[in-house]
């Protein structure tokens, strides 16, 4: 089973310093039949104005992950780290028994774009945590960005998860072996592709359940994320 889910349907909001699109229900968007899938919890595609950002706020008991596309983003939080995170970094936060955080635009020129990930963790109370890498370069193949032993120099995260990047030029294609018994996600980040033979535009999603085998044929440049998750 894949369920397809356009862009267009996504949550949608403007604040005017922040312009928002939600793949699940978040805030003042919320929809009962679009509420994550399985453990993935959160797809905000957020842009943030120059000189704008989220001020310091507290969460508990998720694992968020930050995946910036173009611009810069400075994250501050209540353990001390302060880091600027770039394209081709990964920033993993696990929120745990509590932590506060700040994320800023520090450019006075150019808006930041990036998608913000929160996956329920396996375990509740675990101690805060936060830790930035650089992500391995590739096209036309999987990165491993995130995942619960730190392979592959990717982010740890505390779930039976993992989520992948394929960067996929025009004419190129890529293939994913499944569990069936898992869970699986693809948002199309950018570009245009075929998913098992049916399209996908930049920003649309894809539920999966009891399949075997992913097949994607780029027809334009493309950036998929993959999320591998449990059932």
């Amino acid at each position: 089973m894949i369920q397809f889910r356009p862009s267009a349907e996504r949550g949608f909001a403007d604040h005017g310093w922040l312009v928002a699109r939600h793949s699940f229900s978040f805030a003042d968007y919320q929809d009962p039949a679009q509420m994550g899938w399985g453990v993935l919890r959160v797809i905000n595609e957020d842009r943030v104005a120059p000189g704008k950002g989220f001020g310091m706020h507290s969460h508990r008991d998720m694992e968020i992950i930050t995946y910036v596309l173009s611009g810069v983003l400075e994250h501050r939080d209540s353990l001390g780290n302060g880091e600027v995170i770039r394209p081709g970094e990964v920033q993993r936060m696990s929120a745990g028994s509590g932590i506060r955080h700040s994320e800023f635009n520090p450019s006075a020129t150019e808006t930041t774009h990036l998608l913000q990930i929160w996956i329920e963790p396996r375990e509740f109370g675990i101690a805060p945590a936060y830790e930035q890498q650089p992500l391995a370069p590739g096209h036309n193949d999987w990165r491993l960005i995130a995942s619960p032993d730190a392979g592959q120099g990717s982010a740890l995260i505390h779930q039976d998860a993992t989520l992948h990047a394929g960067r996929l030029e025009a004419g190129c294609e890529l293939g994913y072996a499944l569990d069936p018994a898992r869970l699986a996600y693809v948002h199309l980040v950018r570009g245009g592709v075929s998913l098992n033979g049916a399209a996908m535009q930049g920003g649309d999603g894809a539920k999966i359940a009891a399949e075997s085998a992913l097949h994607f044929a780029a027809g334009e440049d493309s950036e998929i994320l993959l999320f591998d998750l449990p059932h």
